[in-house]
């Protein structure tokens, strides 16, 4: 049996898509999806389901299988929202809050409509809204490459375990990034991950590394001094007329050196100091209380971390987390060689599910095919 002692599991870049999928798509996928989460909860629990939707790997072959484009952003977005129409939280004692747009917005008060018919606590209740928010504002705000969150998924069980699925848009690359986690009490370090993309980001802001636990040191720090100083700090910077191009030209790949830096990490030009005085008043404890002030966003944030890179030699982790390449591995080992084990496990337990599903021979068959082309793609 797994266990849910990971956090941040993987990251998916997808070309981004638009519209909606037939209705006579849907019908057949939620028929499907139906009968694989039934075999699994029956044979292996609710852990393993979770386990299994937290997988990026796992989640894509599945989203395969029931038959939506294996390299769609829509794929997320499909797949949660069927696996929300068909799992019942009163049959199964699963629920799956938000999504997309609007419904992302209202995940947190459907986890408390949800959570009272679960019988959940007030307490459970409220500790399972905070892993909502902190998650989106992490993969939002502390880790900044270039993508914004539109979609989020938060799955829990009446126990109180949950899972993340969410998404972002890159609308100018026309691309999606997709985010899984599992529980974790160490929010900030996003420890135990796996991360696939198909391209990789030269450069990111990675705020949610172990490597920018100093630098995250140095803004708790600031903010909890009088902001007058943060200001004369900042004017500073471009007194003096510091290049934040020739100083990570200094410190990163010679292959920077050739590269724009990206607009979406720059300096920001107009810091809002009226968070910074609410910051300074509420004296945060440490960074997971300064990251849920609310009002704390991308800009103060990466304007904090510039400050304490630049001035005091704290470096952040400039390097995209991305580890894997879409969605297995490359046959010609770039960027590694192929995941056999994992492509394996995916697929032997997905083709287990189907035939163990009780859906007709023809279904059967298609989905098997579908899982199999998808291998030759890998």
């Amino acid at each position: 049996m797994s266990n849910l002692n990971f956090s941040r599991r993987g990251v998916a870049d997808l070309p981004l898509h638009h519209g909606k999928a037939p209705y006579w798509l849907l019908k057949r996928m939620e028929k499907l999806a139906k009968n694989i989460v039934k075999i699994i909860l029956n044979e292996y629990g609710y852990k393993e389901l979770f386990n299994r939707l937290s997988d990026p790997y796992w989640f894509q072959a599945f989203g395969c299988v029931l038959g939506y484009d294996w390299h769609s952003s829509g794929i997320t977005t499909v797949v949660t929202g069927v696996l929300k129409s068909v799992i019942d939280p009163r049959e199964y004692g699963i629920a799956i809050c938000g999504g997309k747009g609007k419904r992302a917005k209202n995940t947190l008060n459907e986890i408390e409509y949800v959570g009272e018919i679960l019988s959940l606590s007030s307490t459970k209740i409220n500790e399972l809204k905070y892993s909502s928010r902190i998650i989106a504002k992490i993969d939002n705000a502390m880790l900044q490459d270039g993508f914004n969150l539109y979609h989020h998924t938060f799955l829990f069980t009446e126990k109180g375990d949950w899972i993340v699925i969410q998404q972002g848009m890159d609308i100018l690359n026309k691309l999606a990034r997709r985010y899984h986690w599992s529980k974790t009490k160490n929010f900030i370090d996003a420890i135990n991950r796996k991360i696939i993309s198909e391209k990789l980001r030269r450069i990111v802001l990675n705020l949610s590394s172990r490597k920018s636990r100093e630098n995250r040191r140095i803004t708790l720090d600031l903010v909890r001094e009088n902001p007058s100083k943060i200001y004369s700090l900042y004017k500073l910077i471009f007194k003096k007329t510091f290049s934040l191009d020739i100083f990570l030209s200094k410190n990163l790949s010679i292959k920077f050196l050739e590269k724009k830096f990206p607009s979406y990490l720059k300096m920001p030009v107009n810091i809002n100091w009226n968070i910074l005085k609410k910051i300074y008043e509420y004296q945060p404890k440490n960074y997971e209380e300064f990251l849920m002030i609310r009002g704390v966003g991308p800009s103060t944030i990466r304007g904090l971390a510039l400050i304490s890179e630049l001035i005091y030699g704290k470096p952040a982790d400039w390097k995209d987390p991305v580890k894997y390449s879409f969605a297995f591995g490359g046959k010609d080992g770039v960027p590694y060689p192929v995941n056999r084990r994992s492509m394996d496990n995916a697929i032997t337990f997905l083709e287990d599910s189907i035939r163990a599903a009780e859906i007709g021979y023809n279904e059967k068959m298609k989905a098997l095919k579908r899982l199999r082309n998808l291998l030759e793609m890998g």
